[in-house]
Parts: C-alpha cells; structure tokens; sequence
C-alpha cells in the first residue's frame, strides 16, 4: 500500500473487480448470475494529527486490538505537559485569591471594594480559559481510535516526524464487512435495499457462503464504466473473511 494514499488502492479495486477478479471466479464455475466484487470492512478509518510533531510513543502494535477512545498514537508532548501545568497551578492560585479576598469582604476584616472582588473574579476566568486551553493543545498531539477495532498499519514510528493530515495510523473493524460489487444496470432492476443476497468469498482456496443484506445502490451509473455500485453487509464476528479478498454476490 501507498503510504501517500493508503486509499487509494481500495477505492479502485471494486471498480476493477469485474476484470481483474473474474478469472479466479471462472475456476470455481461461475455464472452469468454472479457478479464479482471485493470485500471490504464496514469500518475502516486512517487518522492524521492536526500539526507537526514528532512521533513520540506509539503504545500498540500492528494487528492490535483497539478500543474506542483508547490512545492509538502521540506525538512528543514533554512541553504541553508542562504548559498544562502551569497553567494549573495559576488557575488555583487565582482561585484561592478570590476566595480568601471574598471571605474578608464578608466577615468585614478589611475595606474590599466591589470592583477589586470582580477584578479577582476577572482574573481566575482568565486563568481558567488559559487552563482549558493548554489541555485542548495537549489533547491535540494524541489520536484516539474512533472505533472499537484492529490496528491495521503505522505509517510512522517513534522518532519520525508527520506533518500535518499526514496519514499515520488506520483501523478497522472487520467483525461486520461488505462486499462492493459494480453491475450493468439492467441486473440492478430486481434489487432492493435491505434485500437478502448470497454472497461466496474466497477463503483460502475454496468459498464460503454467508447470508448478507444490500444496503446500498447507487443512484447513478459510473460515467466511464456505465456500472452501478452496489454494497452487501455480511457478519463475520470471528474473522475468519479477512477483508480485501474477493467475492461474488448472486443476482436472481
């Protein structure tokens, strides 16, 4: 995979998959009923960080399992967490001011003016912005997985530097997949959303059959290739359809 597109060769299989992929299909006996496509998990995300940094931990390991809003990866943030602390110090210091100066206003100790009160108050919201906007810059140099999942590739490890929106990690989850297909539109006629379909994957070097459900047609034909996209959800809780291979849905 391109690690400058690591999409792109996924976007362009299913549109292929009617060339490339027929010959594997013709040894199995295929028949003008089935159409060939590729399967692809229903959830699959590539995550880039907002600035540059330098990669400074990356706790998982390729093929991991990941859980939503788990750390996936993060930039070095020695100084951020600094910052952060910092800023946590003076905004409980400005908060311990105003508290000690409102406390004397009440038991008359001292002369305190309204405005020497709202000035204090002023300045622990300052600190307290000042605060929240320390976290929200160190939040920024680590990436959350958004999904419950599997770490499909690092594109960077510790020590290298990502640009920004550079891709550095994807995940997937292939406990649901489906199975994009392009068609002539003439086949498409006879189908409906959340119609039940067969569909056979190749795995290994024999098919298996599994029950899926069209979730998706196109609207639109292609205009180079003049085929509709066509999408079919299937289980696959135990992994045993690694996604990326090739398979067929039957069109009665």
């Amino acid at each position: 995979m391109n690690s400058k597109n690591p999409r792109m060769s996924r976007h362009t299989l299913p549109r292929l998959a009617g060339i490339a992929l027929l010959t594997s299909w013709q040894l199995l006996g295929a028949d003008p009923t089935w159409i060939t496509g590729v399967t692809e998990p229903i959830k699959d995300v590539t995550l880039a960080f907002p600035i540059v940094g330098v990669v400074g931990a990356r706790p998982l390991e390729e093929g991991a399992t990941v859980r939503k809003d788990q750390v996936v990866i993060e930039l070095d943030k020695q100084l951020e967490e600094l910052d952060l602390e910092r800023k946590r110090l003076a905004r409980e210091l400005a908060a311990s001011e105003l508290e000690r100066l409102k406390s004397l206003a009440q038991r008359n100790a001292i002369s305190v003016s309204k405005e020497e009160i709202e000035k204090k108050r002023s300045e622990f919201e300052i600190t307290k912005v000042d605060h929240e906007l320390a976290a929200a810059v160190l939040k920024r140099r680590q990436l959350l997985s958004p999904i419950d999942g599997q770490v499909a590739q690092f594109y960077k490890d510790v020590g290298e530097k990502c640009e920004d929106q550079q891709p550095v990690v994807r995940i997937v989850d292939t406990r649901r997949c489906h199975l994009v297909a392009n068609l002539e539109p003439r086949l498409a006629q006879s189908l409906r959303l959340n119609q039940k379909v067969s569909v056979e994957v190749l795995v290994g070097e024999s098919p298996v059959t599994v029950e899926a459900t069209l979730i998706y047609l196109s609207p639109v034909a292609d205009a180079a290739s003049g085929l509709l996209r066509i999408k079919a959800l299937f289980e696959n809780p135990e992994g045993r359809i690694r996604p990326g291979v090739a398979g067929r849905i039957r069109i009665d």
